[in-house]
């Protein structure tokens, strides 16, 4: 079988890296496609995958974005037509939908942001929906999403992944090197997502009250906030220019603060404390994960609050229960390409 991974965002490769590598050992052919945002490319790289670039990333603004779609549905169109593909599966690629229902293709498209507008041309190609448990269907139905086609995995979307890290992080030998300081690492906010309408740069005063009491690793989405935090106030501020693996991050991290979505949820699963700033209205799993204490959410985070949060908090075990979830979510997604 031939399957394409539309992987456009840096979170899609963590989480279906393990399912492609399976499914290459089985003996199926894949082919991958992405385009240049956040740490993408960085991390197909990191990863040893082969995959090709389509078409670009249009920004932030809405009417770039609209231009763009359909440019990049045709690139796409012209690329995937030659290969001849029996199934196409994205996350949050709106896209890919619409090239598969063009081509005459299956297509399982994934989401867990009921705030994507993008949602809607990607609701109605698709030929199967599938969303975490948490996600209510009339929400995907203001979306146009047919409820035949909606298929319920278990948990969240980050515990697909997460339970196959977890069983690395447990072979890893003990770190002996003792920490000179704490370190918190830093995921600053979505600048140019279309379902993003908070604030930019609201964590610089947060930065500069940390810096000088913890090490502070700041994980930028793309060059562009990268060159905003090697600014000459923010010395003494690590800022990630490569991708780093959840891996490395994870046994090393004493909090991790996220103004976004995926790498907090991620950390929060695992046990690592972490707090919330996100400046937008939370997404139905990130309530469900706060409900459970997975995290703390505080848009209006002090350095003086985060210091004293990280002289109590202690990393917990990872959330077992959807770690399990996260196996079963995994499975159900395999089958579900294998066998529709």
């Amino acid at each position: 079988m031939r399957i394409w991974f539309e992987l456009t965002n840096s979170p899609h490769i963590n989480m279906f890296a393990a399912m492609i590598r399976e499914l290459q050992r089985e003996g199926h052919e894949v082919v991958i496609t992405c385009r240049p945002l956040a740490n993408t490319i960085d991390l197909l790289d990191l990863h040893g995958f082969k995959y090709d670039v389509v078409g670009q990333h249009y920004g932030g603004k809405f009417s770039a974005k609209v231009f763009g779609f359909p440019v990049r549905v045709a690139q796409l169109c012209k690329y995937i037509g030659s290969r001849k593909i029996d199934v196409a599966i994205s996350q949050s690629s709106f896209h890919s939908p619409v090239v598969a229902r063009l081509l005459g293709k299956r297509v399982i498209y994934m989401n867990d942001n009921e705030h994507a507008m993008g949602n809607i041309p990607a609701f109605l190609c698709a030929t199967t929906i599938m969303v975490p448990e948490f996600l209510g269907i009339e929400k995907l139905r203001k979306q146009f999403a047919n409820p035949k086609k909606v298929k319920q995995y278990p948990g969240v979307k980050e515990g697909m992944y997460l339970w196959e890290l977890d069983e690395r992080l447990a072979q890893r030998p003990a770190n002996p090197v003792p920490k000179t300081r704490q370190k918190i690492y830093l995921r600053p906010e979505p600048w140019t997502a279309q379902y993003y309408k908070g604030s930019r740069n609201f964590l610089d005063e947060l930065v500069l009250g940390l810096k000088d009491y913890v090490d502070v690793i700041l994980l930028p989405r793309g060059k562009d906030q990268g060159v905003h935090y090697q600014d000459p106030k923010f010395a003494g501020v690590r800022v990630v220019t490569t991708a780093l693996d959840i891996a490395d991050i994870a046994p090393d991290c004493d909090l991790f603060i996220g103004a976004g979505g995926t790498m907090t949820r991620e950390m929060a699963v695992l046990g690592i404390p972490t707090i919330s700033v996100y400046q937008d209205e939370l997404l139905d799993v990130d309530q469900h994960l706060l409900e459970t204490g997975a995290f703390r959410h505080e848009p209006k985070l002090t350095a003086r609050q985060a210091l004293d949060y990280l002289a109590v908090a202690t990393a917990r075990p990872p959330d077992r229960r959807l770690l399990e979830k996260g196996k079963a979510a995994y499975d159900m997604v395999k089958q579900q390409i294998l066998n529709g």
